[in-house]
Parts: C-alpha cells; sequence; structure tokens
C-alpha cells in the first residue's frame, strides 16, 4: 500500500465564497481558463437562478462586477462558448440565462464540498538485471 502525505484544511466560507470555489475547482479540472470577474459573474448568476439576460447585465454591471451592461453580455457570450452557461430563449426577443445543467453547484442549505484529489509517485521498474 503507498503512503499518502494527506492535507486537510477546514475552512467556513460564506455563500459567494463557496460558490465561487465551486466554478474554480470545476474550471481547474476541465482546463477552462477564466478571469476573477467571470468567476464573479458566473457565481451571482447561479445565487440568483436563471434570469434574464438584459436583467442580468444591468445588475451585474450596477454590482460593479463588470463596467458596463454590454461587458457583462460579452462575458456571458464567453461563458456559453465555454460550456459554462446556457441560453433559454423566452418569446421572440427574449433570453434567460443560467448556469450550465454540466456544472452541478450547491447555492442553497448548508453546503459541504469534499473534493478528494492524490497523485501518486511513478512506480519505479522492477526489472531483471
Amino acid at each position: 500500500m503507498a503512503i499518502v502525505n494527506q492535507v486537510q484544511k477546514k475552512v467556513r466560507m460564506d455563500l459567494w465564497e463557496i460558490v465561487k470555489l465551486q466554478f474554480i475547482t470545476h474550471c481547474f479540472i476541465k482546463n477552462i481558463k477564466v478571469s476573477d470577474l467571470d468567476l464573479s459573474c458566473l457565481s451571482m448568476l447561479a445565487i440568483s437562478g436563471e434570469t434574464e439576460l438584459t436583467d442580468f447585465c444591468n445588475t451585474a454591471a450596477d454590482n460593479n462586477i463588470f463596467g458596463c451592461s454590454q461587458s457583462v453580455r460579452n462575458a456571458v457570450a464567453k461563458a456559453e462558448r465555454k460550456g459554462l452557461i446556457d441560453f433559454v430563449k423566452v418569446g421572440k426577443n427574449r433570453k434567460k440565462i443560467k448556469i450550465s445543467k454540466e456544472i452541478v453547484v450547491q447555492t442553497t442549505g448548508n453546503i459541504l464540498l469534499d473534493y478528494k484529489f492524490i497523485r501518486f509517485e511513478p512506480q519505479e521498474s522492477k526489472g531483471s538485471e
């Protein structure tokens, strides 16, 4: 049996931080490059739930996540191309956005994240001499 050096950390976080950490972890595992502003935008969407696109862009700009609603719209489009956000068409000209079904993000109740990552040392070959 291999010896494993284990690191355990216990941290209490607020809702925003724990939601953001879930996105950071997902994006790291899937090798998806996102900025801190993009993570904040995704966290806000996850917490607010499915939202009308224009309302979301205005709210994110009002909360200074990005400078203006057009910047938020650009970030949303980029996140959609990366598979992080889904668009839902409502009527002729309206769109709603939500976090992709592929990403499981907990945003309600008590949340405990229990990730286990491991790295094994390469084994030396025991060949004949």
